[in-house]
C-alpha cells in the first residue's frame, strides 16, 4: 500500500508542477510585448509603447523546486519498493553464501 500511494504522489508531483510550468509559459506570452498591440487605444488615437514587465525568476525557480521534488519521490519509490513484497532476493545469491549448496527443505 506505500509502494501505491509513493507512486501516486510521484505521478501527481509530475502533472501539478507541469501544468504549472505550462500555466506560467502562458502568462509570461499574455503579458509579453505584443500586449501592447492588441489594446484597442494603442492602435487609434494613442502611441503605446512597452516599457518592461515584472520579474518571473521566482515563479521559475518553483517549477525547478518541483521537478527536483518529483524526482526525489521517484527515488523514494525505489526504497519503498525495496521493502514490499514484490521485491523479493533471488535464489542465487542465496545458494552462493553456501557453496552451491541448496537450503535443507522439510525440517
Amino acid at each position: 500500500m506505500d509502494f501505491i500511494v509513493t507512486l501516486v504522489a510521484t505521478f501527481l508531483w509530475l502533472v501539478s508542477t507541469s501544468a504549472w510550468a505550462k500555466a506560467l509559459t502562458d502568462i509570461k506570452i499574455a503579458t509579453g510585448h505584443r500586449i501592447v498591440q492588441e489594446l484597442v487605444p494603442c492602435n487609434q488615437e494613442v502611441k503605446c509603447y512597452f516599457d518592461s514587465v515584472t520579474s518571473m525568476g521566482s515563479l521559475n525557480v518553483s517549477v525547478i523546486f518541483g521537478f527536483l521534488n518529483m524526482i526525489l519521490w521517484g527515488g523514494n519509490a525505489w526504497f519503498v519498493y525495496k521493502e514490499t513484497a514484490l521485491h523479493s532476493p533471488s535464489n542465487t545469491s542465496a545458494s552462493h553464501g553456501q557453496g552451491g549448496i541448496p537450503p535443507p527443505t522439510g525440517i
